[in-house]
């Protein structure tokens, strides 16, 4: 054996399969992403309804990213965890929401825990209003404008 010999031909060609056999695998693995805050529960625990307010509530475990749509009547905490794999659309495969609700004083009603089991899939529907318009042309338009077009008036002139 001489130094400094060069590998091989046979063992390039098994050290890039080798290579490329592990860039196909750690691609196609799938990768999570983490979105959104739910206080611990010991902070959950800690709030009691009837007796804690929106102002307690706020300095105990902090104001949520949403609140009820039409009035302040509810915080919603939820974090969910997504897998997103190779070409596939990215699947939520964890959720947790978290409704406290308000009285019209501002005091703790109830907390209310959700997880993705308790979530319905409502189904979207494309409604497309039928319209009575024909589908003319640009160039129908401009052809059918011919006769309506009175050059006098056009011009101006008061004959």
């Amino acid at each position: 054996m001489a130094i400094g010999r060069t590998f091989p031909i046979r063992q390039r060609v098994r050290l890039g399969l080798a290579l490329l056999v592990i860039t196909v695998a750690a691609a196609c693995s799938a990768t999570f992403n983490n979105h959104g805050y739910v206080p611990p529960e010991e902070e959950l625990a800690a709030i009691l309804p009837g007796v804690d307010t929106r102002e307690s509530v706020e300095s105990s475990v902090g104001r949520p990213a949403a609140s009820g749509v039409i009035r302040d009547e509810a915080w919603f905490y939820a974090d969910y965890r997504v897998r997103n794999f190779a070409y596939r659309a990215p699947e939520i495969i964890e959720r947790n929401i978290v409704a406290i609700s308000f009285d019209d004083a501002g005091v703790v009603q109830n907390i209310e825990r959700f997880g993705l089991e308790d979530g319905q899939v409502v189904p979207l529907s494309r409604r497309v209003t039928e319209t009575s318009v024909q589908e003319i042309t640009l160039l129908r338009q401009i052809l059918q404008n011919f006769g309506r077009i009175n050059v006098a008036d056009a011009l101006g002139g008061d004959n």
